[in-house]
């Protein structure tokens, strides 16, 4: 199973959701994987608006490959739980989607929704921080 995983960290700003699924799913290469969207250690989300995240998921949908996979996002709090329903729900209703999206408050739910048996390794961080 070929998964992409991607983790908030700090303030999650819209230009940094809309510039990851830009730089990620743009590629080739990754068409048809699933994917794991680790919010645990993200403390603020700044969203300019609820219609981004509509915008989010109809340009999502656009973009999906041909084949189904899935996407698990991990969402503790309750502004990244809420936000990840409402996309799910954009996504379903869209006739382009070929993923399936499913909201999570741990990452154990998440992990058997991507019937993985263990976390993948997380990604290297170092220098992705501010000093």
């Amino acid at each position: 199973m070929k998964v992409v995983v991607a983790a908030g960290i700090g303030t999650l700003t819209d230009e940094e959701v809309f510039g990851y699924h830009r730089e990620v799913w743009s590629r080739k290469e990754v068409a048809g994987y699933d994917e794991l969207i680790d919010m645990s250690r993200v403390g603020h989300i700044a969203l300019p608006s609820a219609q981004r995240v509509r915008d989010l998921a109809e340009t999502s949908a656009k973009d999906d490959g041909p084949g189904p996979s899935r996407l698990a996002v991990v969402a503790p709090s309750d502004l990244a739980f809420g936000l990840g329903r409402m996309y799910q729900t954009r996504r379903a209703q869209d006739p382009r989607s070929t993923k399936q999206v499913g909201v999570f408050r741990t990452i154990a739910e998440a992990l058997e929704f991507l019937r993985m048996d263990h976390a993948p390794e997380p990604p290297d961080l170092e220098g992705a921080l501010p000093a």
